[in-house]
């Protein structure tokens, strides 16, 4: 990079999964607090059907205004391509009226994608591929974190306490759904089913008693093929964990915050996390004893780096009843609005927004773009 010019960001959101929506509301906060003083910023919108499209820098156009107002890519505006010639990384609008034309170099990625073809490592791939930085974790530790099945493997294998679960293939359920409901009566119920690779809450059912299991099973299916179906933590606090690395890449945690549903919900679905009028709480920081906190933080550092993270996670815990830690999840690319859990989080530890947004740029483009 030119010592003369600032950094190029590319600010890549939208994408093909059921979480298009959040990504958009996500690029506008992003887009509202990066310092353009300090770089140049590119939007680069994923339309539902996979074109990559240049984008608005309007923030108030990524907003969800309301339950069935949900911000969405402008798939109609000049197509882009990420192109590597001649040792760069170029930038390069396709429109068919004229020829391609060339904005200039990108130096790294910000992919505020959420779910499959974005959060999976998927499109980590193809800047490894292309040898563009980028933000966040790498391909491995994407697939792990997205993929609920493999994160219990791995996160177990390192000798962190997880829930017990059975995974559920679209074709197994097809096939022999009296084998499958066998398979599952030994979790007992309540039950919660869902999809394996998807985030947003989105496609998860609480199944009460057998009556509820084939809905709850067939609606994770719209979702992903694979679905994962686990006992609910009874009597559990639900506890979520920021981390995030310094610049010399040490792995450094938020103080936690619990989350505390509104009314009328029997979990943290998609409306109480995402609609305003749906009144979830959060108590940051969670009143936990001081030996439970620091052992949940010890525990999200631990589960951070049996996966191979980079950038940041959220690490999503249950408080159970005897004061006992289980790790519910690990998101590589958590919800990231300044309303969102994780800059909540580091908000009430020190770190504010825009100094969490420079932060990782910074760790992207210090990073090798080789084996790491």
């Amino acid at each position: 990079m030119s010592e003369s010019r600032k950094p190029r960001v590319a600010i890549v959101f939208g994408g093909r999964s059921s979480e298009h929506a959040i990504s958009c509301v996500t690029a506008g906060s992003v887009l509202e607090a990066i310092d353009r003083s300090a770089y140049d910023v590119v939007p680069i919108g994923i339309a539902t059907d996979g074109r990559w499209v240049l984008e608005s820098e309007d923030p108030q156009r990524l907003r969800i205004t309301g339950r069935d107002e949900l911000p969405s890519v402008d798939g109609d505006r000049a197509t882009v391509a990420l192109l590597r010639e001649a040792g760069s990384t170029d930038l390069v609008v396709h429109e068919s009226a004229r020829p391609p034309e060339t904005l200039g170099e990108v130096d790294v990625v910000f992919p505020l994608l959420h779910g499959p073809w974005g959060e999976d490592g998927t499109i980590q791939g193809m800047f490894e591929m292309a040898g563009v930085r980028y933000v966040g974790a790498g391909v491995l530790a994407s697939a792990v974190g997205m993929d609920k099945t493999y994160a219990k493997i791995v996160l177990r294998d390192a000798g962190l306490p997880v829930l017990p679960s059975v995974t559920v293939g679209a074709r197994e359920w097809y096939r022999d759904p009296d084998g499958v409901r066998h398979r599952l009566a030994d979790l007992g119920f309540p039950l919660f089913v869902k999809p394996a690779r998807a985030g947003s809450s989105m496609g998860i059912s609480k199944v009460h008693d057998a009556s509820e299991l084939d809905a709850a099973i067939e609606e994770a299916h719209r979702h992903d093929p694979k679905a994962l179906v686990e006992p609910a933590a009874i009597g559990a606090r639900e506890v979520e964990c920021g981390v995030l690395q310094a610049l010399d890449g040490t792995p450094e945690t938020s103080v936690p915050a619990e989350i505390v549903v509104g009314e009328g919900h029997e979990f943290y679905d998609f409306a109480a996390k995402y609609l305003p009028e749906e009144h979830t709480g959060l108590e940051i920081p969670a009143g936990l004893p001081e030996a439970t906190s620091a052992r949940l933080r010890e525990l999200a550092v631990r589960a951070f780096e049996a996966i191979g993270c980079e950038g940041l996670a959220r690490v999503d815990f249950f408080v159970m009843p005897d004061g006992s830690l289980v790790l519910n999840e690990i998101n590589t690319m958590p919800g990231f609005t300044p309303t969102s859990m994780y800059p909540r989080m580091w908000a009430a530890t020190g770190v504010s927004y825009p100094e969490l947004v420079d932060r990782l740029i910074q760790l992207a483009l210090q990073r090798s773009t080789g084996l790491r």
